[in-house]
């Protein structure tokens, strides 16, 4: 684009040479006025500035996508990458949970004696430290917590041994932790979202720094005349790329 606007000028240059002096200070004048009128660069050169904010709504939605945005994204492609690990992660986490839940519902129901009929997650916490269920309720009424105890026609258990009472704990926690660890990973993509965001904001200011001092100009015409010589239209510029 630079070669074709250089091209330009010394063509035009040429035809205005063959110009009447009063044609050429008429098109100086207003090739002047609408220089003045065009505020984002010259001849028609202009320069979109992008916005922080598209930056900063793009990451949210999906790291690395803001500094795509900002035409950097060789610099956002390790949060995409992250993202992408993180959400595995999460499911992985959700489907080993799930799992292990449904493996100690059923161990409870074989070694137990449960009834896992709209039974809640704290009735499965609490079978795992008592051995079976008037254990439990005599504690309760002991501490006076009366509106605690279970009613033993629906909420019956009975381990047949501490050591099957353990090993179903065992699965318990590992249930637990793995919705638990889930938590830390959407922590962990939030914070990713943001660290995005930031460094989105950063890219743009570069790019918008980088391209605004790329299209500044410095243009003079003017109208020559010399002894013995045709008039002639010249053209001064100063061009910072």
């Amino acid at each position: 684009m630079k070669k074709a606007f250089f091209l330009l000028l010394i063509f035009s240059s040429l035809v205005f040479a063959q110009l009447p002096k009063e044609s050429l200070l008429k098109l100086k004048s207003k090739i002047n006025i609408e220089l003045k009128e065009d505020n984002n660069g010259l001849l028609g050169v202009k320069f979109e500035k992008k916005k922080p904010i598209l930056a900063i709504l793009y990451s949210l939605l999906l790291p690395g996508m803001g500094e795509l945005y900002a035409e950097s994204f060789d610099k956002g492609k390790y949060f995409t990458i992250a993202d992408a690990v993180l959400w595995g992660t999460v499911a992985g986490f959700n489907i080993y949970g799930n799992y292990q839940k449904d493996n100690y519902i059923a161990f409870a129901q074989s070694y137990a004696g449960i009834d896992p009929t709209n039974k809640d997650d704290q009735f499965y916490a609490d079978i795992g430290y008592y051995d079976d269920i008037n254990q439990f309720n005599s504690e309760k009424e002991l501490n006076r917590r009366f509106d605690e105890t279970y009613n033993p026609e629906t909420y019956y258990w009975q381990w047949d041994s501490d050591a099957r009472r353990k090993e179903f704990r065992s699965i318990w926690l590992s249930s637990e932790n793995a919705f638990n660890n889930i938590r830390f990973a959407v922590g962990a993509l939030v914070l990713n979202r943001i660290i995005s965001a930031i460094n989105a904001v950063r890219l743009v200011s570069a790019y918008n720094k980088k391209h605004q001092e790329a299209l500044s100009w410095n243009v003079s015409f003017g109208v020559g005349g010399y002894p013995n010589l045709p008039s002639s239209f010249n053209v001064n510029f100063i061009a910072k790329f």
